[in-house]
């Protein structure tokens, strides 16, 4: 074997060193005694890039881009290859790690340790760990079977043990090794390596010798020595094509066996005699990496390759490292199959049994420089048995074995077997219990949730189980001793669930401390079915849940009564519970290619059982899985996937699951991580766990827990309308349990809701107002769907003064719309019904014509009626407000006006005198806005006419168009004086109003050939003067109640009839002479007579029509003029 071998170069500081090289060969990878991993772009790099690990790196081990390294601070860590960069936690030890090693396809590691114990964790998920116990010394080396199956480890107490990895058994040991106490005292370092491919041999180097173990029979089937061997081997290394075996020994020697003759085939020395601690292959076969126990790093190049080929060889392998070993030399084996040097009869084809073009390896060369690459070459050879071995094959040269090569090599080369190449299946995520830390740990977190913490302490002292509360009121800490081996726990207000797994002897145990129970029985126990074990459980309100490995769910009542059971599609990951409801994670099916398909329940555990969601599949983050699962203190479902993704219920979009949070966005390093311990929606906070390099934290120190802020992955969040996007969609999703929790006849936060709904609506005007700006009219009207029928009122005023005379019709449009649509819910509803709490913030109760659908109270008293009225008016003189705006009962005030928190004062005039009356048509009535200061609550729309109706005015040209009036909704009157005094105090409101705003209406319009509003014959029915009596009423009331302090309303109004029926004609004349004189219209004494005849509600549908016709008298304007009038009528 012409083997070169390169001069060393110092590469780390004195002691342990080990290399290895990356998939593609183009690196080789080392790390030492000064904590450094380095990477060697070759061996002549005077600058290789370097990746601080820790204080020491006693071991390394590369694959998919992965590096695993093995530190002094009892740690295994991933980085990212090459860049570096930290990639987390794999595993802990309480000791140093010894050996670190991958399986062959990269999924997992396996780590040795000096505290005796052996981990497999997948590098996928950290969580799924494995750990062998069962040696009684410190681990030296690990390797895995290539097929996955087993694991092989050496230990300083003199045994080579082979595990099963899923029995987490023993398969068998074999005492070989001399005792010792610690690695550093070792003969030998024992780094076994198991054949790659099939995995037929494991080789353990045992003092000089290397034994072969066959896989499956566990036999000693052969030992490869050498007699120049004279100190221990401390590793040994397969070449990728399965064949040959190197070894580099204590004193510098490295030799390589070919495993089918047994013979050596190389022997070099080290060039300063020092112990090799480490061996690596270069994936073509060509080169072997080696360092030694003084932080150098050597090469043995040529090994195996001609030197014609070396090249390709290697550019082959960088391109295809994948493929097998065999292609890379398929050139040589026609080169030496054309010179009819091919032999079946080969060692390797009686030992072993490989492929026929295979067996051209082992043809030595003929002495020409063209075929120096054959391994046993007679000049370069020290080895008289490998020489006789190359004689013998030369002269065996016959023509049909020649033949009987020649001719399959002229078909094309077919696989051994056929190779799958689709979807890999990806390995079913273990259950898990959410807020629990993983159960291999001695010291973790069994449960960390909103009310404690629940620890699990497994060591050599004790096995106990402490709870704690985060509230001590709700109960004092509990230390419980952990005679069952309980390995998973839930706590909630009332009780700690707790369960153990099943063993050979005992029964899956399900164990409840109900400390709120009022008896003294505080705890009670229950055995599952033989071959049943709980899987994951969880605590709600009176009930607990226990699914278990039947693929069931069993509910108990929280007092230990048996209640329903029911299956589950697959196999359960994880439950959480909160009041009613019952939320499951399960597998559906088989995810593919790192994907995990997990299904979703949701059932209702209130009196009415039901399901909400029912098996929909749950989704997650490309090749996540899931990390918590859990409900907000408000009781909406969410979960976190590995990626750090929070997704909640949205239940106002079908219960479909929205994205709210990406915890990964806050991290600083690929490798901290945050674990979730409680979700809020008010105030909105995600309460987690920092972790850093780690997926979870440790028990000690007690970690503290960070608040993250919810932030809904919009699109362009860095302007400002993307920002108001998020925050409106946000407050929208995290307020939509308000709905759910009055539905399900919990009582809410009336405050906080309207709170929320202040906030939302001004969040739309903010957008509203940057959409004018930007022009975007269109855009304007979609927000203006969303908005609330007060909130549109603003927005048409804010498109009016910005001079959007358009948009201001379309928003008009739009609020007579949902003024009907309120109307209608308001009819729907039962009018006996209490009021109802309104859906959006500021809707008020206000039907399409500005009428209350709500009945007055009919027994307020009169002397109340006529002093609101009074007031009313004294209102309307400072502030210009209409009836109906001072109508409005419920103090829900504008949230975007000035004096918002300025009262207003309710009115008892029934609404509805002016039918609907168009807000862009000339205001006769008199019903223009207040100015923007003002208090308002209902608005402009409280009188807007159908979109019809505006429709006819336009195209009419002004001419009047017969319009249909509503009766309003009026009380019934309960005494036809009552009503008498109640349509008194209406009327004064009313012809004040319509004598100021007709003038108003008049002086603003400029058009000359405008008509002056309507004769006074037209308003004459408006105006009701006061009768003689009620003006005699007024002025003796208080002598009458002086007289008669206990007498109710209706009483005094009799009494004062009596006393005014007593006084002679002359005086009564003079007294409804005093009347008329108010009101300087003599012709409508006959129509008071009416009026005191109790047809109020007749006048006010009279009056109402009489308005109507007055405004329609007058020319239609243009739009822009009507939007002008409609704009600026202010005081």
């Amino acid at each position: 074997m012409p083997c070169e071998r390169k001069p060393m170069r110092y590469g780390h500081s004195e002691g342990h060193t080990e290399v290895c090289f990356d998939d593609t060969g183009r690196f080789i990878v080392t790390c030492g005694n000064d904590g450094d991993v380095r990477i060697w772009e070759s061996l002549d790099d005077d600058d290789p890039k370097f990746i601080t690990v820790g204080e020491k790196a006693y071991s390394l081990a590369l694959k998919n881009g992965k590096l695993v390294t093995a530190s002094s601070n009892n740690t295994v860590q991933i980085h990212t290859f090459p860049d570096g960069d930290p990639d987390g936690i794999l595993t802990r030890f309480t000791t140093n790690a010894t050996h670190v090693a991958f399986n062959s396809i990269g999924s997992r590691v396996a780590a040795g340790s000096s505290d005796f114990m052996v981990k497999v964790v997948e590098v996928s998920d950290s969580s799924q760990q494995k750990t062998l116990r069962g040696h009684e010394a410190p681990v030296l080396s690990v390797t895995f079977d290539p097929k996955d199956d087993f694991l092989a480890s050496a230990s300083c107490d003199g045994s080579v043990v082979v595990w099963n990895i899923e029995e987490q058994t023993q398969v068998i040991s074999w005492p070989l090794l001399q005792k010792s106490n610690d690695v550093t005292n070792a003969k030998s370092l024992c780094r076994l390596a198991w054949q790659p491919g099939m995995g037929k041999f494991l080789a353990v180097p045992v003092e000089t010798k290397v034994h072969l173990y066959e896989r499956g029979s566990w036999d000693h089937v052969s030992t490869l020595s050498d007699d120049l061997l004279a100190q221990p081997i401390n590793v040994v290394s397969w070449s990728p094509c399965e064949r040959f075996l190197a070894a580099g020994c204590v004193g510098g020697l490295l030799t390589v066996w070919d495993v089918n003759s047994k013979l050596c085939v190389e022997r070099q020395k080290h060039e300063k005699g020092f112990t090799v601690c480490s061996l690596a292959w270069h994936p073509s076969g060509s080169h072997i990496a080696y360092t030694d126990t003084e932080g150098c790093l050597g090469l043995l190049d040529g090994l195996g390759t001609s030197t014609a080929d070396n090249n390709t060889t290697k550019q082959v392998a960088a391109k295809n490292p994948a493929k097998d070993y065999d292609d890379l030399f398929d050139d040589d084996d026609d080169r030496l199959m054309d010179e009819g040097l091919s032999d079946t009869k080969s060692p390797a084809k009686k030992a072993v049994g490989w492929d026929d073009d295979d067996d051209d390896f082992l043809v030595p060369a003929t002495g020409r420089v063209k075929n120096r690459g054959a391994f046993l070459d007679d000049e370069n050879s020290l080895d008289t048995g490998s020489l006789k071995l190359g004689q013998d094959k030369l002269g065996d040269d016959d023509d049909n074995d020649a033949g009987s090569s020649v001719a399959p090599a002229a078909a094309p080369v077919v696989p051994l077997r056929p190779v799958y190449e689709g979807p890999v299946p990806t390995p079913p995520q273990k259950a898990f219990q959410p807020g629990s830390t993983p159960a291999h740990l001695t010291h973790r977190f069994m449960m960390w949730n909103s009310v404690g913490i629940v620890r699990g302490y497994n060591d050599e002292q004790d096995n106990a189980i402490d709870v704690e509360f985060h509230d001590t009121a709700v109960h004092h800490a509990m230390h419980l001793t952990n005679s069952l081996g309980h390995t998973v726990a839930d706590l909630s207000q009332e009780a700690v669930l707790l369960a153990c797994p099943s063993t050979e002897e005992l029964a899956s145990k399900l164990q409840c401390l109900h400390f709120s129970s009022w008896d003294t029985n505080k705890e009670w126990m229950v055995d599952l079915p033989k071959g049943e074990d709980v899987r994951a459980l969880c605590l709600g309100q009176g009930w607990a849940a226990v699914a278990t490995s039947t693929l069931m769910i069993r509910l108990f009542s929280i007092g230990g009564v048996q209640r329903e059971l029911f299956s589950l599609p697959g196999p359960v990951v994880c439950m959480a519970g909160h009041g009613e409801q019952l939320l499951v994670v399960y597998h559906r099916a088989t995810g593919f290619d790192g994907e995990q398909a997990l299904g979703v329940q949701l059932l209702q555990l209130s009196r009415k059982r039901r399901q909400l969601i029912s098996g929909e599949p749950l989704p997650l983050s490309q090749k996540s899985y899931l990390s918590w699962l859990g409900f907000t203190a408000e009781g909406t479902p969410c979960y976190v996937d590995s990626d750090g993704v929070v997704r909640m219920l949205n239940r106002s979009l079908g219960n479909t699951w929205t994205p709210v949070c990406n915890t990964r966005e806050t991290c600083k390093s690929k490798s901290d991580h945050y674990w979730v311990v409680g979700v809020h929606e008010n105030p909105q906070q995600l309460r987690c766990i920092p972790c850093k390099g780690s997926r979870y934290p440790p028990t000690l120190p007690r970690p503290a827990v960070a608040i993250l802020p919810f932030k809904l992955p919009l699109c362009q969040t860095t302007t400002e309308k993307g920002q108001m996007e998020e925050q409106f969609w946000r407050s929208v999703l995290f307020h939509d349990h308000y709905s759910f929790l009055s539905s399900s006849g919990y009582e809410i936060d009336e405050d906080a809701e309207n709170q929320s709904q202040k906030e939302q609506q001004e969040l739309l005007m903010k957008m509203f107002a940057l959409s004018c700006k930007l022009e975007r009219e269109f855009r304007c009207v979609e927000l203006a769907e969303m908005m609330t029928q007060n909130v549109v009122t603003l927005a048409i005023r804010y498109a009016s003064r910005s001079r959007r005379m358009a948009l201001a019709q379309r928003l008009s449009e739009i609020a007579l719309e949902k003024s009907n649509q309120m109307q209608e819910d308001e009819q729907e509803e039962p009018e006996c019904s209490s009021t109802r709490r309104s859906s959006g913030y500021g809707h008020t109760d206000v039907t399409a014509g500005g009428r209350y659908s709500r009945r007055q109270n009919q027994q307020e008293e009169q002397e109340d009626e006529e002093e609101r009225g009074e007031e009313l008016m004294e209102e309307e003189d400072r502030q210009e407000m209409e009836p109906e705006e001072a109508t409005e009962t419920k103090k829900r005030v504008n949230p975007f006006a000035k004096e918002a928190g300025s009262p207003i004062k309710p009115s008892p005039t029934p609404i509805g005198k002016m039918g609907r009356a168009n807000p862009f048509k000339v205001p006769g009535s008199g019903k223009m806005s207040a100015s923007s200061g003002q208090p308002r609550v209902t608005n402009i729309l409280d009188n807007m006419t159908s979109s019809k109706k505006s429709a006819q005015l336009s195209s009419s040209g002004g001419k009047p168009s017969k319009s249909p009036i509503l009766k309003p909704l009026a009380p019934k009157p309960k005494t036809k004086t009552q009503s008498t005094l109640l349509q008194m105090a209406a009327t004064k409101t009313a012809n004040k109003k319509v004598q100021e705003n007709t003038e108003q209406a008049a002086n603003l319009q400029k058009q000359p050939d405008t008509p002056p509003p309507g004769p006074p014959a037209d308003n004459s029915e408006n105006k009701r003067p006061k009768t003689g009596f009620q003006l005699w009423l007024e002025e003796n009331r208080k002598s009458i109640l002086a007289d008669n302090p206990d007498l109710e309303e209706t009483d005094v109004i009799k009494e004062a009839m009596g006393r005014f029926r007593t006084l002679s004609a002359e005086e009564r004349l003079s007294w409804t002479e005093r009347a008329k004189g108010q009101s300087g219209d003599a012709a409508d004494l006959k129509k008071r007579k009416r009026a005191e005849g109790g047809e109020g509600v007749e006048n006010e549908n009279e009056k109402a029509e009489a308005d109507e016709s007055s405004a329609k008298k007058k020319k239609s304007l243009d739009p822009s003029s009507k939007l002008s009038v409609f704009a600026f009528n202010q005081n």
